[in-house]
């Protein structure tokens, strides 16, 4: 027999559920963003790390070579000065971003992750290169059987993998990403949205945010396709990647759709220079204004769209 006080106690607590649930969904939509250290190139991650707040972020994003170096610095000053770092700019490492790894060779750097507190780690799928139709789904397929015992070392790291859309490699048609969206159980994979490889389907970007849902997206780029991405044009073009630099993507039924899964993944504002690795323009300062004028143009879409 449960005690009458015991049992009123939790017919209490089971009644606030339901407010609790309503009361989550009429908070504002809000857009959690996390920095790239490779916007700044080669620079100390030093100088990097008062630049999180400074841009409005919530945590750090830490790139490797050839992008950046900040993880082989990380490697080079020990994980015990980079917690110090991090504690001493109250910031939080929110993912680490490792394509040289792979998708199958990513144990010890989950486990690296769960020291900080786990996170996400970003890398790219392998091939087949760009399947669509059944042989998108064979692939998906394929792929989410082999990840098996690698998820579980990420639910066991408290980490989760989550899978760029990109070119030459199996993710990246629209029928890829939405059968992996159908066949993906696992609250420790999925994927990092990149519209700027989905320039050929932009139109449909609203479409499959919705189609894919909240929990198949823990992390998402803001970045636009532009011509900068693969040869050397004038800074003016190259910088057309960021949102609001006129590059011509609107952000506005985007996040609009993120709005309407409720969102609560990851978003980076991010560009790629040329040659890699290099810092988007000269000056911290001047990349942190870029950031910041990225992050001004994408909170006006918001406000627009959802108040």
């Amino acid at each position: 027999m449960i005690p009458r006080r015991q049992f009123l106690h939790s017919l209490a607590i089971a009644a606030t559920v339901p407010l609790v649930a309503r009361a989550a969904a009429r908070e504002p939509f809000r857009l959690r963003y996390v920095l790239s250290s490779a916007l700044y190139g080669e620079m100390p991650l030093a100088e990097i790390l008062p630049e999180v707040a400074k841009s409005g972020c919530e945590a750090i994003d830490i790139w490797c070579r050839p992008h950046g170096s900040q993880r082989e610095q990380i490697t080079e000053m020990g994980d015990a000065a980079f917690g110090a770092s991090l504690a001493q700019h109250r910031v939080k490492l929110g993912a680490s971003t490792r394509y040289p790894l792979g998708p199958f060779g990513l144990g010890d750097e989950m486990k690296w992750m769960k020291k900080f507190g786990g996170g996400i780690i970003v890398t790219g799928s392998g091939g087949p290169s760009e399947p669509s139709g059944p042989e998108a789904k064979k692939a998906v397929l394929a792929f989410l059987e082999k990840m098996k015992p690698h998820v579980a070392v990420a639910e066991e790291c408290g980490v989760t993998i989550a899978v760029e859309n990109h070119n030459r490699q199996f993710l990246h048609h629209p029928d890829s990403l939405r059968y992996f969206a159908e066949l993906n159980r696992s609250a420790h994979l999925g994927v990092a949205l990149a519209p700027h490889h989905l320039h050929a389907w932009i139109e449909q970007l609203p479409a499959l945010i919705r189609d894919l849902g909240a929990k198949q997206i823990p992390f998402m780029y803001f970045q636009e396709h532009s011509e900068g991405i693969s040869k050397k044009v004038a800074k003016e073009i190259e910088l057309r990647q960021l949102p609001g630099f006129g590059g011509g993507l609107d952000y506005r039924p985007v996040i609009k759709a993120l709005a309407d899964i409720r969102y609560t993944g990851l978003v980076e504002i991010f560009m790629h220079p040329m040659p890699r690795g290099i810092p988007i323009l000269p000056t911290v300062p001047e990349i942190t204004a870029a950031i910041n004028r990225a992050r001004d143009y994408l909170e006006r879409c918001r406000r627009e769209v959802v108040g």
